[in-house]
């Protein structure tokens, strides 16, 4: 370009007009180097989210920000390399369990995850609540560890997809989270940087989810899958159901614990359900399973047999964790969390008939479990644990959730979460119809 400035750049967008893909690489490439600063790129991001993006910019604007830094190579790493993405829900700990089910069946699984982003949680944010786990690995590191652990799980990083690192943060608290094509580009910019030869995408829908409707959900995977396969890489997409949050527990070391009872061999049925279920695609698309019947069945065996977990403490170990997860007597175990609980009552008896998982997902956030603002640190022993889901009988009186914050927590926020959970359920007379956990499923 002869000439730039990124007031144009941002007035062109904001009237609806398109980019090329010149002004999208230069806008990049200058905001991951320090050349733009927030406010501008913030000022993009809203152009984005009210205007969209046509095929062409989002492939540019992929492309931007997967050479923004280094792409991995990992063709001198053995066997198939399948990873997973959740588009982010509310108590979505999958990851946790499954890339170390699917790397004890054979394929490994090079992660790199995100922090909590908006209501939702983050992959990172659960395993650094891990004492001395490491999730800013060098690329080599990051290389040695997925070949003698078969997975490792890492953010970005300097070198790593920085651009995304940098906007990923800024969207966080810019309300610009649920625009499609800054999904689409964050998402798959990370996961082609990887060196993978295949992709499961788990797509949420509903009231924790960024996509609330089916039709959403279904255009943003196919966006996904596009993008994917023109890359020449095998990619699934999953539709599945975030009208409820995932398992019991909403939390960072809360959340670690219950993928331990996953791996254990136990754990809630919609965590297993959903771990089997795209873990035997992945080994499907990795070639260790001919069937996605048979990769299920091999995946579920992993978990009951230990095999698993063994890998995940490999993994962790390598990574700087300072425990044994193996160990159910693990001290830290007993000291992760507070203790300081706050239980949210039925005030009628019945069943639950409905649940707001958006709801849940920002009470999290008011009780630091998750980021108001870029620079917020999380509280990893904050929790909300949900004694009743969607369908469950409850009587007068008997607690729906509970929540628990430090004792030093600001009055404000512990109420503001107070008054979310309790807006978060509605209680009839009579059961509700269950909706299934797999809504559908783009190969």
């Amino acid at each position: 370009m002869n000439s730039y400035n990124p007031v144009e750049i941002i007035r062109k967008k904001r009237d609806g007009h398109v980019l090329s893909s010149e002004e999208i690489v230069q806008f990049v490439s200058d905001y991951t180097k320090g050349n733009v600063p927030d406010y501008q790129a913030a000022a993009l991001l809203m152009a984005i989210f009210f205007t969209g993006m046509s095929e062409g910019e989002l492939l540019a604007l992929t492309e931007a920000m997967l050479r923004s830094g280094e792409v991995i190579g990992l063709a001198d790493v053995p066997g198939a390399k399948i990873d997973k993405h959740s588009t982010g829900g509310i108590g979505d700990k999958i990851s946790l369990h499954l890339a170390p089910a699917v790397a004890a069946c054979g394929v490994r699984v090079p992660m790199i995850s995100g922090r909590g982003l908006g209501h939702t949680g983050g992959t990172l944010d659960k395993l650094e609540s891990i004492p001395g786990f490491s999730t800013r690995l060098s690329v080599p590191e990051f290389r040695t560890v997925l070949r003698r652990a078969g997975l490792s799980l890492i953010g970005q990083t300097d070198t790593l997809v920085p651009a995304d690192k940098a906007l990923y943060a800024l969207r966080d608290v810019t309300a610009t989270v649920e625009s499609i094509p800054l999904i689409a580009a964050s998402i798959m910019s990370k996961k082609l940087a990887e060196g993978i030869d295949g992709l499961v995408l788990d797509v949420k829908v509903g009231t924790g989810a960024f996509m609330k409707t089916r039709d959403a959900a279904y255009q943003l995977a196919s966006t996904l899958v596009s993008i994917g396969r023109r890359a020449g890489k095998q990619v699934t997409a999953f539709l599945t159901n975030m009208d409820q949050p995932l398992g019991r527990y909403v939390g960072n070391a809360a959340e670690v614990l219950e993928s331990l009872h996953v791996l254990e061999g136990a754990g809630e049925p919609d965590l297993v359900e959903l771990t089997v279920a795209l873990g035997g695609e992945m080994l499907r698309l990795g070639g260790m399973a001919q069937t996605e019947e048979d990769g299920r069945a091999r995946v579920a065996e992993s978990l009951r047999n230990g095999e698993a977990l063994g890998r995940l403490q490999r993994c962790a170990a390598m990574q700087g964790a300072m425990i044994d997860l193996r160990d159910p007597h693990e001290p830290w175990r007993q000291t992760c969390l507070h203790t300081n609980r706050v239980a949210i009552v039925a005030q009628s008896s019945g069943f639950v008939a409905r649940m707001d998982a958006e709801a849940v997902g920002w009470a999290g956030v008011a009780i630091g479990a998750g980021r108001e603002r870029k620079e917020d640190t999380i509280d990893p022993a904050a929790f909300i644990f949900l004694d009743r889901k969607v369908g469950e009988r409850v009587e007068a009186g008997e607690a729906l959730c509970h929540f628990a914050v430090a004792a030093d927590w600001p009055e404000g926020r512990r109420e503001r979460a107070k008054t979310l959970l309790e807006s978060a359920y509605e209680i009839s007379t009579e059961p509700p119809a269950q909706k299934p956990l797999i809504l559908d499923v783009l190969k």
